[in-house]
């Protein structure tokens, strides 16, 4: 299934950064963005997840979100974030660049992570800016409001309209850009300024491999495409670089 030039590259590579995108968690039953159930087949994301509209109504945003943050909370790594996971002590660098905000990286024992758009599972007063964890928020009035401030408080994602967060942009980009392999995973990557990851860690010289159920528009960009679900193919690449010449990094 693999190359011989993937398979070498894995055995010598030091630097390996990963994109990964809404498809590897949606491989564990993630919800995608655009709910199916219910009430929330009436809006648009946009309606919901914008500031605007957070400021006009923040407890209808906050019936959605504490509705999706109790869908993703039940729901577990798969195979593909547990593999990520232990890559990670392969290599002496390696990092996971993310467009996901439900936190299954983390859950998985990840440690190196770039969330581009936030995650769903952290919140924080617009005002003052004190965290609040979501036990905290579930436990709170339907809007839920800080208990230093009395501001609101907002789930710690992107929405639309915002600017990506700075500091794991550009993280994001160095890793991008110092990868002797890269990986794009689950993701379409026409999305920016994300979709600019591969092509800047190509253009750097990093190996660029591209893994998806269907092929993308990042597809005839990359030295190997491998089709298929990111569970299943990630454990077979994991068994490769259990046999790399690096020892495990802690």
């Amino acid at each position: 299934m693999f190359s011989t030039q993937l398979k070498s590259k894995l055995q010598g590579a030091e630097s390996v950064t990963v994109l990964t995108g809404a498809g590897i968690s949606a491989e564990s039953g993630v919800p995608t963005f655009r709910g199916t159930d219910g009430i929330w087949k009436k809006f648009k994301p946009e309606d919901l997840a914008n500031f605007d509209s957070f400021i006009r109504n923040p407890q209808l945003v906050w019936e959605w979100y504490k509705y999706r943050k109790q869908l993703i909370g039940s729901i577990q790594p798969n195979a593909g974030h547990i593999a990520l996971a232990e890559m990670e002590r392969r290599f002496p660098q390696f990092a996971i660049i993310t467009q996901s905000i439900d936190n299954r990286h983390q859950r998985a024992g990840s440690r190196s992570i770039y969330e581009l758009h936030g995650n769903v599972e952290r919140n924080y007063c617009i005002g003052c800016g004190k965290s609040f964890t979501d036990a905290e928020i579930m436990r709170m009035d339907k809007a839920p409001r800080c208990t230093s401030c009395g501001d609101l408080v907002r789930p710690d994602v992107v929405w639309f309209g915002e600017q990506l967060p700075i500091d794991p942009w550009e993280k994001s980009a160095s890793a991008a850009e110092r990868a002797e392999i890269f990986f794009s995973i689950g993701t379409s990557a026409v999305v920016y300024p994300a979709a600019s990851l591969p092509l800047s860690a190509k253009r750097a010289g990093a190996y660029l491999v591209d893994i998806n159920v269907e092929r993308t528009e990042r597809s005839p960009w990359a030295e190997e495409v491998l089709l298929g679900r990111s569970g299943d193919i990630l454990p077979m690449l994991l068994e490769l670089c259990r046999s790399n010449r690096l020892s495990e990094h802690s």
